[in-house]
């Protein structure tokens, strides 16, 4: 039997004959990799592992660290670990809950075991830094950590008790054994790889954030320095509403979820979600008709990629006709330059996000037309062809018309620089998140967003998952430097997530996702995905109404797009 493989390195972008049953840690020490920031995971056949990783075949390795997407997953992970379980040291009865990102860093509360006594006390500034100083001390310590697998009736009972949301989870995913991981005497569950031990977090911050607290991680551009926390009073807000009408159906993570779905509820949650959809719209629609100093004349609605603002725009179209209102609606995906004119970003890769991508003067130019009365023929965008064309669409505003302006730059102060700010009303849409797989496991906002673009590209704009995939980066640049900046801004905020969404989406994405080659760096993005939609047990979609906002995605909508 061969005592040696033959392993490919990227990073020296040279073959290697090394010893069989090698660990990845070893690997990187023998080969003398150095990296700009210290090395913390690696793809192994474009697949991320942890750096315990043994080799016993011929493979494909790259390591990684904290620049890399993959790589400050990995760290965050590890940090939670961390956090966890230090107040699992300093407070046994309490449990760390992560609700969501907000601020550039993650919203975390803690969750006390029912007694006869209390629900334990509020959080306090003393707590919180009483938990960083125990962070810091295990951080010290560098405690290994270890990864192990055991029947998954065995890891229910390590973890029912205090641990009710993991053991929810792990009876719902039907496998026979199932994975955590052990630092010390503390047990915890993550979705992916942790770095090998405590001592490999070198910078993180935790302060008071409303009523628990904000955990702060470096920053992706810049590693070496903390992301710089901003104030998002209005998005915590919405997190906090949609969160608590998510307790109507006792739902707050996918085990709770797989059990809703397994207890034939799954019709219930898509008439409860879709009714809360039409409330919030219909709010807001109400807010605007009975504006102060009166009925605005353009409502701006801005919002990330695949947020649902065209659909979102036609539904508040409706609720406004209710109040007596006559919209007319303006998309800006139509004003984009063609493709050849498109700005690039600094890797040349089309940059759609830019707000130099739209075709600004001639947009205002219609506007002004439209504004002074003027009958104008409208742009129609084809993404497949990648050109402006004109199909005879005409458009004349009338004196009892309200302008609806929507794209992501709609929210820019640059937009429409000769329009009062007093005579617009602006709304913020995107898809936020309201459950978590677990305590310590959140739901990314950024992934049910990548999701629906994936279905959509395939679907109507002949893109595929390979190719969305390997734009994400820029579009997730494009929405830092032109979009959030401005979000704060909005007169109204929507959540266009929907409860049962993944479990939809999961039955449309995953035949797209498998069409991903195993050969190409888009592969580890599609293999992570592929991963994250096993938790979500599926539900039909008969049900969903057409005029719901997921038909934007998946087909079946009642509205023209």
């Amino acid at each position: 039997m061969e005592h040696t493989i033959t392993i490919y390195c990227k990073n020296t972008q040279s073959y290697h004959e090394v010893e069989r049953g090698i660990s990845l840690i070893e690997l990187k020490e023998k080969l003398g990799i150095k990296l700009r920031f210290p090395i913390i995971a690696a793809r192994v056949n474009y697949k991320i592992e942890d750096l315990d990783f043994l080799l016993y075949k011929p493979k494909d390795v790259e390591f990684i660290d904290v620049s890399c997407p993959s790589g400050m997953r990995c760290y965050v992970r590890t940090l939670t670990m961390v956090l966890a379980c230090a107040i699992h040291e300093l407070y046994p009865k309490a449990d760390l809950r992560i609700e969501h990102p907000i601020s550039k860093g993650y919203y975390c509360t803690l969750q006390w075991a029912h007694d006869d006594d209390a629900k334990g006390p509020a959080m306090t500034p003393e707590m919180v830094k009483a938990i960083k100083e125990r962070m810091w001390q295990i951080i010290k310590e560098d405690r290994k950590i270890v990864e192990e697998e055991k029947q998954t009736q065995e890891v229910i009972k390590l973890f029912s008790g205090h641990r009710d949301g993991d053991a929810s989870l792990f009876k719902t995913l039907g496998n026979p054994y199932c994975r955590y991981f052990r630092m010390g005497e503390f047990i915890d569950y993550y979705t992916s790889s942790l770095m090998p031990s405590s001592g490999y977090i070198n910078i993180f911050d935790i302060e008071p954030y409303f009523d628990g607290m904000l955990l702060r991680i470096p920053n992706r551009n810049n590693p070496v320095e903390l992301e710089e926390s901003i104030p998002q009073g209005k998005m915590f807000s919405i997190f906090r509403e949609y969160g608590s009408w998510n307790k109507l159906l006792n739902i707050s993570n996918v085990g709770e979820f797989n059990n809703a779905c397994a207890n034939n509820k799954s019709f219930e949650m898509i008439k409860l979600s879709e009714a809360l959809h039409e409330k919030k719209i219909a709010q807001i629609a109400d807010k605007i008709a009975n504006k102060e100093g009166g009925c605005p004349k353009i409502i701006l609605i801005s919002g990330p990629s695949s947020s649902g603002k065209t659909t979102f725009s036609k539904r508040l179209s409706i609720q406004l006709m209710v109040n007596g209102l006559r919209p007319v609606t303006l998309s800006m995906d139509n004003y984009f330059v063609n493709r050849v004119d498109t700005p690039r970003d600094e890797n040349g890769d089309w940059d759609f996000e830019d707000i130099n991508a739209l075709d600004l003067p001639y947009f205002r130019q219609q506007l002004d037309e439209l504004l002074n009365g003027q009958e104008v023929e409208l742009p129609t965008y084809s993404f497949e062809k990648g050109e402006r064309i004109f199909e005879g669409k005409k458009l004349q505003l009338q004196k009892d018309n309200i302008l609806i302006i929507e794209g992501i730059h709609a929210l820019n102060p640059t937009l429409l620089p000769n329009i009062p700010r007093e005579e617009t009303f602006k709304i913020f849409v995107s898809a936020l998140t309201t459950i978590t797989i677990d305590n310590h496991n959140w739901i990314p906002t950024t992934d049910i967003r990548l999701l629906r673009r994936i279905v959509r590209d395939y679907n109507y704009r002949n893109y595929s998952a390979r190719e969305t995939i390997a734009r994400c980066p820029s579009v997730i640049r494009g929405e830092t430097k032109w979009i959030y900046p401005y979000q704060e801004e909005a007169d109204a905020m929507f959540n266009s997530a929907l409860l049962f969404e993944l479990a939809v989406l999961k039955q449309h994405a995953e035949p797209i996702l498998a069409e991903v080659p195993k050969f190409c760096d888009e592969y580890t993005e599609a293999h992570r995905l592929i991963k994250f939609l096993q938790y979500f047990r599926p539900i039909p979609e008969k049900e969903i109404p057409p005029t719901s906002l997921l038909r934007e995605f998946v087909g079946g909508s009642s509205f023209h797009y």
